[in-house]
């Protein structure tokens, strides 16, 4: 069954170049447009899409109001066009608070230099986003929003029986130094989620990757800090770990953790050849997993692909622990499906649960 989606933009050019992109994918199927916010609120509701594409600055009403209303009446997976902007970031990020999953630039030269690229990324994000769908029987019972779910009870280490060919192993009191959390589609939600459930005594070190432009970093970073009582920046090179300190990776750029004069400081390098993405959690973990054997948490939320499975794997070698956000609490089941499939992970906790275990067994 394809994935049915409602384009919402108020340039008449930019709803039809996007209909032709999604709708060469014969698993997507435009159902209808909107030009603005109240037309997409009212047709959100009357054609229940899997789908819907939003533009933030539109007339009449705007796409973090109408994301709101939707999320509020009709819940959907939204999908926000963005400008890679500093004001365009801070939009995004109340968007994504609003009740949207994901973002992509609204200038699709910024997605890819390849046209055909381009089309192929936002159809893969659409579908992945769209496989959480209504189900079809029902008018009576209000689906539940992607980023908003029942509290769940809290999950201990014999849920990692749900790992293929892999016994969760018990995490020791004082045995983490230091925790890295690794997300993509859906992680600046869940992410905020994890920290706010942080004390401001929290006694070792955080490290963030989360797959977000460079524009946005440091807006991400800045708002993290704002809600949470630990302290959050965006690292810059040279930083020294400390606890209590959470450091988002700059957009763009990787971040590796090495020793120097008997301290842990932050390097950030430019991206090699073939690292897809900028940051990587396969690069942060990997770099852990020389200088931190055994004694790092590592914990891999939401997210699209498998990144973080690989050094997810390095860091398992060594001694440490892995832990992987559940099913039903993740926006798209990706990342934390290929740790757990790769038999790796410790505990699979759902999302409301993650900073509570990690606030009780750090």
């Amino acid at each position: 069954m394809a994935v049915r989606v409602l384009v919402v933009d108020d340039s008449r050019f930019f709803r039809r170049r996007v209909t032709e992109m999604l709708e060469a994918d014969p698993r997507i199927k435009v159902i209808d447009s909107a030009e603005n916010g109240v037309e997409a609120v009212s047709k959100a509701a009357r054609l229940k899409p899997d789908v819907i594409t939003m533009d933030v600055e539109m007339p009449v009403m705007d796409g973090i109001t109408a994301t709101r209303k939707i999320m509020a009446g009709s819940p959907t997976a939204i999908l926000m066009f963005s400008s890679l902007t500093t004001e365009g970031a801070r939009s995004t990020l109340e968007a994504l608070e609003a009740g949207a999953v994901d973002f992509l630039p609204k200038r699709f030269e910024d997605i890819s230099n390849d046209r055909e690229e381009a089309r192929r990324l936002l159809c893969e994000r659409v579908r992945a986003v769209g496989a959480r769908r209504r189900p079809a029987t029902t008018t009576t019972t209000r689906p539940v929003s992607p980023l908003v779910r029942p509290a769940a009870s809290h999950t201990t280490a014999s849920t990692a029986a749900e790992s293929p060919g892999k016994s969760g192993s018990a995490l020791r009191k004082g045995q983490t130094k230091l925790v890295a959390i690794g997300t993509s589609t859906g992680g600046p939600v869940a992410l905020q989620q994890v920290l706010k459930q942080l004390p401001k005594t929290f006694s070792v070190p955080l490290v963030l990757i989360q797959h977000m432009p460079g524009s946005f970093t440091t807006a991400f970073a800045q708002r993290l800090d704002a809600a949470c009582a630990i302290n959050v920046r965006e690292a810059q090179d040279g930083d020294v770990l400390e606890p209590g300190l959470a450091l988002l990776a700059p957009g763009g750029q990787q971040m590796l953790i090495e020793k120097q004069g008997g301290r842990d400081v932050v390097r950030i390098t430019e991206s090699e050849p073939g690292q897809n993405y900028k940051p990587c959690v396969d690069v942060t973990f990997g770099s852990l997993a020389k200088i931190y054997p055994g004694k790092t948490l590592a914990v891999v939320l939401t997210g699209m692909g498998a990144d973080g499975r690989e050094g997810a794997k390095l860091l398992k070698q060594g001694g440490s622990h892995v832990w992987a956000q559940d099913e039903a609490s993740c926006v798209v089941y990706g990342m934390p499906a290929a740790v757990a499939e790769a038999g790796i992970v410790d505990q699979v906790l759902p999302l409301d649960d993650i900073g509570h275990a990690l606030a009780e067994q750090v």
